[in-house]
């Protein structure tokens, strides 16, 4: 029980650093909440016109979840069971973090960092689909959602373990995600969603 006790908490802990919100607010004085769809991913801090902090978050945000279950494999390195419950502790935590009033990001950057974890074969097919779809819509929401409820397919494929924590921890990851971009599908629905580089024109 031990290992669960330490790696849980600090999972999640690592997941909630919220790397947007603190760049934004260190290097550029702004409160990344204020700007654009208010999210503290990479995306958000991208339209705020800050590319370089934008890479930055995405790769901190990806980073900070790959660490928390790269913890959990390191503490028992034979509980796939363990890692996949440190991968959804790390992603609740970026979603939910403590130091923002649980109001969090979408986990997208995250997700792939906790998939490239656990498996890295679903995480490369994961994002070959995210490429895929946004290269050809130019939407980083549609991209998101269609890439996260295409991993649970890769992983049951690529990974063979079968127990209860593992085949709810790679459904739960994608529906949490897709659940964050709510308001998006909504927009997408609408016609409404921005493309990622499109500028407004004013009426």
């Amino acid at each position: 029980m031990t290992p669960w006790i330490i790696s849980i908490p600090l999972a999640y802990l690592l997941g909630s650093i919220p790397f947007g919100y603190v760049l934004v607010k260190i290097f550029r004085k702004q409160d990344i909440r204020a700007t654009g769809s208010g999210n503290i991913g990479a995306t958000n801090v991208a339209r705020s016109g800050a590319k370089g902090l934008a890479i930055a978050t995405l790769l901190l945000d990806l980073g900070k979840a790959f660490a928390a279950v790269r913890i959990a494999q390191h503490i028992a390195p034979a509980s796939y069971d363990l890692a996949v419950a440190a991968a959804v502790a790390a992603i609740l935590g970026h979603c939910f973090p403590v130091w923002l009033g649980f109001h969090g990001g979408k986990g997208v950057a995250s997700a792939l960092g906790v998939f490239l974890a656990l498996t890295p074969a679903s995480a490369l097919a994961t994002l070959a689909v995210f490429v895929v779809v946004f290269a050809l819509s130019r939407y980083v929401s549609l991209a998101s959602i269609i890439a996260a409820a295409s991993f649970p397919l890769f992983a049951f494929h690529f990974v063979p373990y079968r127990t209860p924590i593992v085949i709810a921890g790679f459904l739960f990851i994608p529906l949490l995600i897709i659940v964050k971009h709510h308001q998006n599908i909504r927009r997408l629905l609408a016609g409404t969603e921005n493309r990622f580089g499109a500028r407004k024109v004013a009426a």
